[in-house]
């Protein structure tokens, strides 16, 4: 063990706390028995194998309100390994569920026995036919589909609000939908073909002319057994009137049983069933879908109305006018969505019955668009809109940011508004249809049961297609609570099957919650037709028994989660699972969202349970150590909960008060420590040079084992050579602007090679040559953004550095009168906000008088407009940091990028590259997972610049692909240089 390894037990949970009945019990301490280990391990190797009791409770929960534990988690690879695991659940009778995103709100990712993971190792897009079709794989992420369709004009059909994080698979396997899919839009509607392995192993692609032929001659049972169940179907007239009736509704409640009625061979037949099966069926390896064009001309407004049956009257009339989206917000949803950044504070205090319409129209043109507007602007006319708050316009718009900002608050409906429910609770997400001219009747209906039953009401959905949404939040743990909900779900299922003739689930799929009330909604033959199919597909059981078909009356409240309070900023989430795409420790250890499962699980054992005792031993390195707190996470969080922020707490945690000293004494002697750290570097640099770079990862290899690996570097060949130690001369008379080299650029050298200029040359080159001169202060040395220690938690060290750099910096800029612009981007949002909490009351006064700018964006708005571009360079790929994502400047280093060389590309996948200062350094593999994806796209192909915003970064980026990545301000510089120089 390293001499300085920190103590498990500073991150027990110290509140009082009894045992919950949901809790892991003490049996599955020891994680995955065997010996399912041991023979899963032989069968696909010791790295597909998750058995840990930290990976199996990380896994016990998605975005539903159910928590079931897995046996065994395993990561298959490819088709052979899910081909593997599949004999042996046949050959061991066991049981097999799949998992992508674990976005589903009802529990079909959740399995009792084997789980697999089919989104690691599954993703990819490939485009076909200029863009007409895509091949996708199931653990591709809707949005990252979608944007490599954008560059062909391009999108799918299924446009689900969880796009951000939901995957093609889990789209297609729930057939779910979206704001504008309806019932001609979705995966059922869309899909050219499946590739998918049976239970049995078989693997049929429906686009083979031979697939028929082959599944005869493999599965002759099953191909007899689906066509008899066709021309049974086929026979009765009632049945048939009633499947096609039931589909003309959004419906996904149950197996497709038109799938008999559209497909006439048995791989017709199972293409159709596969959609909406959830997991039951097979696994779908890869989708081909007919996309849809992209209509870029976009008309929208939110409009505000007195009542929610009002609004619901209004619908029909957008409906006929064209408009693609017609989109419900009651006012519970509209309250709770302030919570989201940019959504207005004064929707807080709308009344209570206040409701609204999100409207879009899309136009491939702009007299498509001027079409729509004057028939929105008819309809506009006949209705009775309010003004309830001053931020309301009740007017259509065609600015992106107003619309984005809509789509965000409607987008946010379940995270928002189960984010703000009662502490401990847990939530319920339903999905139902009506007709849609039934919509006003069904809202009232829905929001009087809801009050009936002691439920706050919170309704929102897809207008257009009669779909609503509404939440439930309970207390799990009590069971007077758990049978008032299913007081409601009795009478919930009577009044939409009964009332309305409706769908117990429009786009949710069946899953647990509503397995049970099956047959309440499509009656005894229809069901019964829907076992049988099961037993036709699947004979043995294998996958995923009970989440479609379940025959005891009570499954709904089986297995229910208790939400146990952990740390506030964690607290509201409802582990929807949005931000886990975003995660640079995804593929490696764990996410945000499992991090915040982990604790929760702490939270219901008792103090010193074997299973707290080995969650506590994980959850040092797979949680607090690779977390890269680059705090992405709350960018994708609708409720902006920062599980980068709860780490970095827990790092404080873990530190000795010793160790606090050290890093105070750090801040306090910083021009001390970034002199040595420059002689360091140069050091380093000259064994490299002479072939030592192998012995210096060796001896600091030694070093972390032997002190301890968060806490020494570990040398990389790609670290550039020390700083200059001087930096450009500058005069502070006629400045525009105070110019801040962060300690990272007045350490580490910019890249090799041309075109030979540092990057505060670059800098003040530029700013002189546009007329706008910056000023560097000669006693910058010894200062610093104060991120070092922010981002490990060193309090007493950060706050030292965090009012050092604040008072220097009002005393450069004449208390404010000048900008401050600084040259790295983690340093920019690191002195503009993160210093704040650590500022002395005086300090804080200082700081609301500065103006705190990075210099992309201090370059691309003051700089560009007044420079000549003399020389461009043929094509660049860039790299936005983690950090511009945090400040909102992507869109000026593109600006910056598309001035200096003829072709831009931003990679689909790019993401935090997880250097993170120097946590690149202390674990490598982190930044090595957290870049794989981009590095593989940017190395699909060749360019000429390869440009970010902050040297770590780049550093992290050439380690990635091999490639120099440097400022894209040394590129403006090179461009913008008068010719002949």
């Amino acid at each position: 063990m390293p001499l300085l390894e920190p103590d498990p037990e500073t991150l027990r949970p110290g509140t009082a706390r009894a045992p919950a009945p949901d809790r892991v019990t003490d049996g599955s301490a020891a994680g995955t028995p065997e010996p399912l280990r041991s023979e899963l391990t032989a069968l696909l190797g010791p790295d597909k194998v998750l058995w840990k009791i930290s990976d199996l409770v990380r896994y016990a929960s998605d975005a539903s309100p159910y928590r079931f534990l897995p046996r065994v988690v395993l990561v298959p690879e490819d088709l052979d390994d899910v081909s593997a695991i599949l004999s042996y659940a046949h050959g061991k009778g066991r049981e097999v569920v799949f998992r992508a995103a674990g976005t589903s709100l009802n529990g079909q990712a959740q399995g009792e026995d084997i789980l697999v993971d089919v989104r690691r190792h599954w993703t990819g897009v490939e485009v076909l036919d200029d863009g007409a079709r895509a091949r996708i794989r199931p653990g591709t992420t809707v949005l990252r589909a979608n944007a490599t369709l954008a560059r062909y004009g391009r999108l799918l059909g299924p446009d689900p609000a969880s796009a951000i994080a939901c995957t093609v698979g889990g789209v297609v396997a729930n057939n779910a939908s979206g704001m504008t899919a309806g019932t001609t839009r979705n995966s059922y509607r869309t899909l050219a073909s499946l590739t998918f392995v049976l239970p049995s192993g078989t693997v049929v692609d429906t686009a083979d002319p031979a697939a028929d032929e082959e599944l005869a001659h493999a599965e002759p049972q099953l191909c007899a057994g689906l066509l008899a169940l066709k021309a049974e179907i086929e026979a009765d007239e009632e049945l048939t009137a009633r499947i096609r009736a039931k589909y003309a509704i959004k419906n996904t409640n149950g197996y497709r049983l038109d799938a008999f009625l559209d497909g006439a061979t048995p791989v017709q037949i199972l293409r159709g069933l596969m959609v909406g099966s959830e997991g039951t069926f097979g696994f779908i390896s890869e989708s081909v879908f007919d996309t849809l064009p992209l209509d870029r001309r976009i008309t929208s407004a939110l409009l505000f109305f007195p009542s929610l049956t009002a609004a619901a009257a209004a619908v029909p009339r957008f409906n006929e006018a064209g408009a693609i989206a017609v989109e419900l917000m009651d006012g519970n949803t509209l309250r709770a969505s302030v919570s989201v950044k940019g959504v207005p504070a004064d929707w807080a205090a709308l009344p209570r019955a206040t409701a609204a319409l999100l409207v879009e129209f899309r136009a491939p043109d702009e007299s498509g668009q001027e079409a729509f507007e004057e028939a929105a602007a008819e309809v506009m006319r006949g209705l009775d809109l309010v003004v309830p708050a001053a931020s309301v316009t009740n007017a259509f718009t065609r600015d992106a940011g107003t619309i984005a900002g809509y789509w965000k608050a409607r987008k946010a409906f379940v995270t928002a508004v189960g984010g703000s429910r009662p502490s401990g609770t847990t939530l319920i997400t339903e999905d139902f249809a009506v007709p849609p001219d039934r919509l006003a009747d069904a809202c009232e209906a829905l929001l009087e049961l809801q009050s009936r039953h002691g439920f706050d009401a919170a309704v929102a959905g897809h207008a257009a297609h009669g779909n609503l949404h509404f939440l439930l939040a309970f207390d799990a743990a009590r069971p007077d609570d758990v049978e008032r909900y299913d007081a409601f779900m009795q009478e919930f299922c009577a009044l939409v099957v009964d009332r309305f003739d409706g769908s117990l689930k429009a786009e949710h799929a069946t899953g647990r919650n509503i397995a049970p009330f099956l047959e309440r909604e499509w009656g005894p033959r229809a069901t019964e037709l829907m076992w049988r199919t099961k037993q036709v597909i699947d004979p043995e059981g294998v996958l995923a028994p009970r989440i479609v078909l379940d025959r005891d009356p009570r499954a709904h409240l089986r297995g229910l989660k208790t939400i146990p309070k952990v740390e506030a900023v964690a607290d509201p989430c409802i582990e929807c699972g949005f931000c886990e795409p975003t995660c640079p420790s995804e593929d490696l250890t764990t996410t945000p969202r499992q991090r915040i499962v982990l604790r929760r699980e702490m939270m219901r054992q008792a103090d010193g349970s074997p299973v707290e005792a080995g969650l506590l031993d994980a959850y040092g390195y797979d949680a607090v150590d690779t977390c890269a707190g680059d705090s992405t996470c709350k960018l994708a969080c609708p409720v902006g909960i920062d599980t980068g922020a709860m780490m970095k707490r827990f790092r404080h945690l873990r530190h000795t008060p010793r160790e606090e000293r050290i890093a105070a004494l750090t801040a306090k002697n910083f021009r001390v420590v970034e002199a040595s750290a420059r002689l360091a570097v140069a050091a380093g640099n000259a064994i490299g040079e002479r072939g030592g770079d192998r012995l210096l990862e060796s001896v600091t290899r030694l070093a972390r084992r032997a002190v301890r690996p968060d806490l020494v570097p570990e040398w990389l060949p790609q670290l550039p050579g020390r700083a200059a130690r001087e930096l450009p001369r500058t005069a502070r008379a006629g400045a525009s602007a105070v110019y801040y080299p962060a300690c990272v650029n007045r350490i580490f050298a910019g890249p090799e090679g041309p075109p030979g200029t540092s990057l505060a040359e670059a800098l003040v080159a530029v700013s002189e040559r546009a007329g706008k001169p910056v000023w560097i202060p000669e006693d910058v040395a010894g200062t610093c953004c104060a991120t070092i220690w922010h981002s490990k938690g060193y309090d007493a060290g950060n706050r030292i550095m965090a009012n050092r750099i604040v008072e220097a910096a009002w005393g450069w800029t004449a208390g404010g009168a000048l900008p401050l612009v600084v040259d790295a981007s983690s340093c920019t949002l690191g002195i503009a906000e993160e210093v704040v909490p650590y500022l002395t009351e005086d300090n804080r006064a200082l700081h609301r008088e500065l103006t705190v700018v990075d210099s992309l964006v201090w370059a691309a708005d003051e700089l560009l407009p007044e420079l000549t571009v003399s020389r461009r360079t043929g094509s660049a790929v860039v790299h936005p940091t983690c950090s511009m994502e945090h400040l909102g400047d992507t869109e000026q280093l593109r600006v910056l990028a598309e001035a200096c060389a003829d072709e831009v590309t931003v990679p689909d996948d790019v993401g935090c590259c997880a250097f993170a200062g120097d946590r690149g350094m202390l674990h490598k593999e982190l930044t090595d997972t957290a870049t794989a994806k981009e590095a593989a796209e940017v190395n699909s192909r060749t360019y000429d610049a390869y440009l970010s915003a902050n040297r770590m970064c780049e550093i992290g980026m050439e380690r990635a692909t091999g490639h120099p990545y440097r400022s894209a301000l040394i590129e403006l510089e090179r461009a913008t240089r008068p010719p002949g120089r």
